[in-house]
């Protein structure tokens, strides 16, 4: 099973995230790849997990298809080794690249919420709202929410993203372009939840981002609707109050939170069940989300 955990193409690199490595291929295009590189509480874990970066690419390439009508996105090209720049490097981007049109990020992550779990749990606990949002009393950790909650970030490239209320939103980008992202972020939610629940899964949130081409073009860019970036639960295991079966990142936080680790660099290292059952689950949401194989990973079910 290949594993790539870095890449250096003889190309402009435009930047190197957490795990993808983004290229520049004109003033137009950006080869984006997703490695297997995998981070946790904003630090770099020093194994990768198996087949990530292909379940990431291969579900963001699957939602940005089913999503297009609700609004347009950065995917240009889903298989960029058959593109003339890339295909010197055909082995080591099939599956885990997609050729992206350019857009300048807006410095928000959009977070949309159906679920109690994560930070809303936490601040729940505290306070009895989320955000603004004040909830009614006895909810439970992963208890549906009374309707899907729209609760923007700040994006830091270094530290925690800070929570934004609607008014901070509209300050920093404007009110038109924030009512925007709100609907646009609780449409897609509202679809997708719906699509992974006649899959056998709970999408209990997720966080989407977008971005603006010169000409004012709104795009949802980065990756979409991945174990990375979402919870997604099993449906035939979930209950309210009761800890879900989860099968996206959380995982490996839970494994990391009950080591003992300070959350402090460095980060220890992962076990091999770890690695693996993480593997699978990622793998797994594939194969539950996508009416399509997954040729360049192993897809079997889990331990």
């Amino acid at each position: 099973m290949h594993v790539v955990t870095y890449t250096e193409l003889p190309l402009p690199l435009v930047r190197r995230g957490k795990v993808r490595d983004l290229y520049a291929l004109d003033e137009e295009r950006l080869l984006m790849v997703a490695t297997d590189r995998i981070s946790a509480f904003d630090i770099l874990l020093p194994q990768p997990i198996p087949c990530k970066g292909v379940v990431l690419t291969q579900l963001s390439r699957f939602w940005f298809d089913r999503t297009r009508e609700l609004v347009p996105n950065h995917l240009l090209a889903s298989e960029p080794e058959t593109v003339p720049e890339c295909r010197p490097f055909a082995d080591l981007l099939r599956g885990r690249a997609l050729i992206v049109r350019r857009a300048e990020p807006i410095a928000v992550e959009c977070i949309v919420r159906g679920y109690l779990a994560g930070s809303a749990w936490r601040e729940y606990e505290r306070r009895q709202c989320v955000g603004e949002i004040a909830l009614p009393h006895g909810l439970r950790y992963g208890s549906p929410l009374p309707e899907a909650l729209f609760t923007p970030t700040t994006k830091a490239h270094h530290g925690h993203d800070e929570p934004l209320t609607f008014t901070e939103l509209a300050h920093r980008i404007g009110t038109e372009l924030a009512e925007r992202l709100r609907t646009l972020s609780l449409q897609l939610y509202t679809e997708a939840a719906s699509y992974c629940r006649s899959r056998g899964l709970i999408l209990a949130d997720t966080k989407l981002e977008f971005g603006l081409t010169p000409d004012g073009t709104l795009l949802l860019i980065d990756e979409l609707l991945t174990p990375d970036s979402s919870r997604l639960w099993l449906l035939e295991h979930y209950e309210a109050g009761l800890p879900p079966v989860d099968m996206d990142k959380q995982f490996v936080r839970d494994y990391l939170e009950q080591c003992g680790w300070n959350k402090q660099p460095p980060a220890p290292e992962l076990p091999p069940i770890i690695i693996e059952q993480t593997r699978q689950r990622y793998c797994e949401a594939f194969r539950r989300l996508v009416p399509r194989s997954l040729p360049w990973c192993c897809t079997n079910g889990l331990l």
